[in-house]
């Protein structure tokens, strides 16, 4: 294998930036105008939250006199949060926010871009971002600080097996979160299927503690908290909160209020009504509720469908209170529900607990998969481990 290479990155790619747009240039229709925010949902996978635009005569006039991103380019958030790459698909048309923004265009034949990628969002590359970063209230990337930015590539063929094998996990996380959502998507469907759309009049009405026992969260004394995954993890909210579980940061010593493996997680505090299982027996603050089904805890699916079906009137409670929104014990207790007949609870959660079960899996799988590419990435981008050219198809 050949030696690597030291240069800065300014020799290996174009850098610079857009040309300004204004606010008065905005139209509701047209072609997508990013910001950093936008770039940051796309990283992560997401359809985009906050739609702005242009004129497709500004794109075109643009387009014709400076260039715009092409597939293969790559834009870097470069204030707030920095550091966060996305790779231009093909037939992507969007133009983007000066200043917010860095663009990398016109990748020389020894560079490749999703080489830059992985090295940008390795612990080297962020080490270089800190180095060259700029301000503390409000942290920048410059042009001119990332042109000076050194980066070690090994040759061309060795960059193609090391970014294989990263996006090999990475297209396998992809998939299997694009799985998670279909199988989601049809427990969701059965369950309005059977308790909404085929409902019965004669169904009996009742309240929520008719149907579910649910524990609200009580925080254990700041003195207990930890990140050192002494004792038992802990979550206080949505921000804990992921895809189907939520992330272990946060640990205490001095649990007070308890959820238990595969209980519905539901956070009560602004923002209400974020839903998420739990993993394993945990410690939840005062910004969670735990619930499940009364009359059989291992119903944890008919649970969550149920909650995630009421989540409307749950997030009601965001426009309550004088500042933040809140759900509490007597809320719940006065929550109004359907409830359907145990024998169709039990045929759905028959139904549908293969689908439920399919997910947890998956995300297990996940987790497992991020835990090899992180532990990977730093190794590869630092030379540490070493690829095979053969490897370069896998």
């Amino acid at each position: 294998m050949g030696e690597w290479d030291e240069k800065q990155l300014c020799e290996l790619v174009d850098i610079g930036s857009s040309k300004r747009i204004f606010y008065k240039e905005y139209v509701p229709v047209g072609i997508p105008f990013y910001r950093s925010k936008e770039v940051i949902e796309k990283h992560n996978g997401k359809a985009i939250s906050t739609e702005l635009h242009i004129s497709i005569e500004k794109y075109n006039d643009i387009k014709e006199k400076f260039g715009v991103p092409i597939e293969g380019d790559m834009l870097l958030t470069s204030v707030g949060t920095l550091g966060i790459p996305y790779v231009v698909q093909k037939d992507e048309k969007f133009y983007f926010k000066d200043g917010n923004l860095t663009w990398f265009r016109n990748f020389n034949n020894s560079l490749l871009n999703q080489f830059l990628y992985y090295w940008l969002i390795s612990p080297v590359g962020k080490g270089e971002l800190d180095m060259v970063s700029i301000g503390s209230t409000q942290p920048a990337l410059t042009i001119r600080g990332l042109k000076g930015i050194t980066i070690n590539t090994p040759p061309l063929p060795e960059q193609k097996a090391i970014t294989s094998v990263l996006s090999s996990l990475d297209d396998k996380i992809d998939l299997l979160h694009h799985q998670n959502k279909t199988l989601e998507a049809m427990a969701e469907t059965l369950f309005r299927q059977w308790f909404v759309e085929e409902a019965d009049e004669g169904w009996e009405e009742g309240v929520f503690p008719d149907e579910f026992d649910f524990t609200m969260g009580q925080s254990p004394p700041g003195s207990s908290y930890n990140q050192e995954r002494i004792g038992m993890p802990m979550f206080q909210g949505n921000a804990d909160f992921g895809f189907r579980f939520p992330e272990e940061r946060v640990y205490t010593t001095e649990p007070k209020r308890l959820a238990y493996l595969n209980d519905t997680l539901i956070s009560v505090r602004a923002p209400i009504g974020a839903q998420n299982m739990a993993q394993k027996e945990c410690c939840i603050g005062r910004g969670v509720a735990t619930f499940h089904y009364k009359h059989n805890n291992s119903f944890y699916t008919y649970t969550y469908f149920k909650l995630r079906s009421l989540m409307d009137e749950i997030r009601k409670f965001n426009d309550e209170g004088t500042v933040f929104g809140s759900i509490g014990k007597t809320d719940f207790q006065q929550m109004e529900t359907v409830l359907a007949p145990e024998d169709l609870i039990e045929k759905f959660e028959n139904e549908a607990k293969p689908l439920n079960d399919k997910v947890i899996e998956n995300c297990n799988q996940i987790k497992l998969l991020e835990a090899i590419r992180d532990t990977l990435l730093p190794k590869l981008m630092s030379g540490e481990v070493r690829v095979e050219m053969e490897l370069c198809n896998v």
